[in-house]
């Protein structure tokens, strides 16, 4: 199996995705019930930040070096190098007790996704309490696949040739049933970018009881 490959990240500047998702997903959290948030993959920490500006307590880990070095240059102590593919936090995140767990256009890349919201399980799980889990992946659905189609852009879409890239594409139905079979219950689902049903991604939260 390949290690991993450093993303390239020079500045923590949001990418494309996050400057559409960003609105959604605050419209999505409230301060009342997302206290202490752990953004998983959070490359160079510029979701977080921008969480953090609004008044919200937000870490990061991700597996790249060069990301959580910038982040941590504007936040420092609150981002960790972490391969997401493994069951233990850094020992700093391990003391906090999160009620809440974000995760944007992560869980396409990943060939194990049942492990990682194992994973995003045991985080929430610590200590007893309702828990949330936010997650956002690219929409695909009946009509944007049509549209696909129609329009000659499967290969562009589901390009084979982005060294590193999606190798999983996800559904609101799919990506329920993940969530429903690892014990969350989906609470809400919203859509992000272009227009209704042709949405460039999606976000849905789920969420957990836990007894500590």
């Amino acid at each position: 199996m390949q290690s991993y490959r450093e993303y390239g990240y020079k500045t923590v500047t949001p990418n494309h995705a996050h400057r559409y998702i960003l609105p959604v997903l605050i419209r999505m959290l409230g301060p009342e019930k997302n206290r202490c948030i752990l953004d998983i993959g959070c490359g160079n920490g510029s979701l977080a930040l921008a969480l953090h500006k609004l008044g919200y307590l937000v870490y990061g880990i991700d597996a790249s070096r060069e990301g959580i070095t910038l982040a941590n240059q504007q936040l420092p102590g609150h981002f960790f190098v972490q391969d997401i593919q493994k069951n233990n936090l850094p020992e700093p995140c391990a003391a906090l007790a999160f009620d809440t767990v974000i995760s944007t256009e992560v869980i396409e890349h990943l060939y194990a996704p049942r492990d990682f919201l194992n994973f995003c399980k045991n985080v929430l799980c610590g200590t007893p309490g309702k828990k949330q889990l936010i997650l956002s992946t690219p929409y695909h659905g009946y009509w944007k696949n049509l549209a696909l189609a129609v329009s000659d852009g499967w290969d562009t879409h589901f390009t084979a040739l982005w060294d590193g890239g999606h190798i999983k594409f996800w559904s609101r139905k799919t990506l329920s049933s993940l969530l429903r079979e690892s014990g969350f219950s989906v609470s809400e689902f919203r859509g992000a970018g272009r227009l209704p049903y042709l949405w460039k991604s999606m976000l849905i939260k789920a969420e957990i009881n836990s007894n500590g």
